[in-house]
This record gives structure tokens, C-alpha cells and sequence, in this order.
């Protein structure tokens, strides 16, 4: 497996293994189990994916050593803040059934996330935590954490795919040594994206599916994707994109796709900071 070395010297496997909507929990733990048996060793769950319990029990399952995993949840609006975010690490951890979390990440730039931000620096200075990071932070609110907190966010998770690149953000995380990593990498099938013409036409090049043209096109950008999939067949095909390359010319093709905006959540609205912060993951 390709890694990525964080600004920390942590490695980061370059192509991990997502859970976000599969809250069913037997449906989760099987297809934990199935990714970790391709392969797969970084997993990225949230406290609101409600699905921590079956990641921690199919990880505990596996048998695979604990240093070879990579694991990955984040802090909830619900629980920002110092005091909130400490308790909420810990019953994420508890949940995960893990000694320690290889990454930590603020989940949404809502609520007090500096005050979290300030746990989880003491968390990752402890020891508790072998990366810290952000995920939805654009370009305005990643400097601004940044300039004025002591450890430099070692990943910021964001939307990117062939529709949305993210060029001028990847371009600020690069500027401060913070390793860009994809949600939803397929666009969550937006725009019909698994029947693409270009997208296919390039795959039919390399005998390889739509899939795994985006994932390998994710690579070579130096982006860390986490494909989700609950069917075995799937999760083993996303992993099998070490064998071909696409040509620059691949590439100067799939940037003409993007449209510079995301069609799936739109951050900078009042109405997803009012549905963001109306979400609540306990009592």
C-alpha cells in the first residue's frame, strides 16, 4: 500500500476504507471485515456515522496487528469545545475498543472547534492521538486555525472529486503542509459519474472501471481517498489500482470535469450551519 507522510512523519496509507451512511451495524462490521481482509488498513469512521462499535468490533476480529491499522473518527458539533471534546474522545475510543486513535479529526468548522482544537493538541502531546486534523475546512478557516494554534492540522478532510478538484484549496493545504484527504471521492454518484464518457473511455484504455480511474486519478494527485462500499466485490476492486497509470494527457482530461463547486452541501450557507448544528448524535 502507498503511504503519504503526514507533516508530523506519521504514514498515512493513501487509500483507505470509508463507513460514512452505513449506520446499520451488522451491515458495517461485515463490510469492515471484508476491507481489512483485501486489504485495507486505513478506516475512517465519525461519532456520527453512529457505526464506532462495529468498526472497533471488526478491527478486534481481524486479528491484524494494531500498529498496521490506521485509524480515523472525528468530534461532532454537538461535542466542541476543550471540556466537551475530552469526554468525547474518550467515548469514541471506548466504542472503537482501540488505546489510541491514529488520527483525530473536528468533523465541521462550527461551533467552539478551537476549543477543541486545544484538547486535542493535549491529547496528540500525550500521546493518545498520533495525528490531529480537520475535515470540511476551507481555505478562509484552515489559515485562520493555523495561524493562530500551535500544531499545524496534520490532514483536512474535504469534498473532492472530478467535479469539484478542490485546486485553489489543495493549493493552501500544500502551502502549509496539510495532506489534503477526499470524502466522497465518487461524488456520492452525483452527475452520474459511474457512466461518465470520458471517465469510462479512459478506464477502457486500462481495462479498468470508472472507479478505479477516480481512485487512481485521486493518487496521483497525491490525495488520500476513502471509498465507501458495502459489497465484497466492490471494496476488493477499489484496492486493485496499483497496476496501470493514467497518462498526463488522462489527467489534462479529467481536470476539463470540474465545475468548482460542490452540488452536495454547500458550507457557506446559513441553512447548513442551522442543519449542521440542529444535528445532534446523543442526548
Amino acid at each position: 500500500m502507498q503511504k503519504v507522510t503526514l507533516n508530523n512523519g506519521v504514514e498515512m496509507p493513501i487509500l483507505g476504507f470509508g463507513v460514512f451512511q452505513v449506520p446499520e451495524l451488522a451491515q458495517c462490521e461485515q463490510a469492515v471485515s471484508d476491507a481489512l481482509e483485501a486489504g485495507y488498513r486505513l478506516i475512517d469512521t465519525a461519532a456520527a456515522y453512529f457505526n464506532e462499535e462495529a468498526v472497533g468490533a471488526a478491527i478486534k476480529k481481524s486479528g491484524i496487528p494494531r500498529e498496521e491499522l490506521f485509524i480515523t473518527t472525528k468530534l461532532w458539533i454537538q461535542d466542541a469545545g476543550y471540556e466537551n471534546a475530552k469526554k468525547a474522545f474518550d467515548v469514541s475510543l471506548k466504542k472503537l475498543g482501540l488505546d489510541y486513535l491514529d488520527l483525530y479529526l473536528i468533523h465541521q468548522p462550527f461551533n467552539d472547534y478551537y476549543g477543541s482544537w486545544r484538547a486535542m493538541e493535549e491529547l496528540y502531546k500525550e500521546g493518545r492521538i498520533r495525528a490531529i486534523g480537520v475535515s470540511n475546512f476551507y481555505p478562509d478557516r484552515l489559515a485562520d486555525l493555523i495561524l493562530n494554534s500551535e500544531v499545524v492540522p496534520a490532514v483536512n478532510q474535504v469534498e473532492t472529486h472530478p467535479f469539484f478538484q478542490q485546486k485553489e484549496a489543495k493549493k493552501v493545504m500544500e502551502e502549509y503542509g496539510v495532506q489534503i484527504e477526499s470524502w466522497g471521492p465518487f461524488a456520492e454518484g452525483q452527475k452520474n459519474i459511474f457512466q461518465n464518457e470520458l471517465l469510462a473511455s479512459i478506464g477502457a484504455k486500462y481495462g479498468k472501471s470508472v472507479a478505479q480511474v477516480i481512485l487512481r486519478w485521486h493518487i496521483q494527485r497525491g490525495v488520500v481517498a476513502i471509498p465507501k462500499s458495502v459489497h465484497k466485490e466492490r471494496i476488493i476492486e477499489n484496492l486493485n489500482v496499483w497496476d496501470f497509470t493514467l497518462s498526463e494527457e488522462d489527467l489534462v482530461s479529467i481536470a476539463t470535469l470540474d465545475v468548482g463547486k460542490s452540488e452536495i452541501i454547500n458550507h457557506f450557507t446559513a441553512d447548513t450551519a442551522k442543519r449542521l448544528n440542529g444535528w445532534k448524535i446523543h442526548d
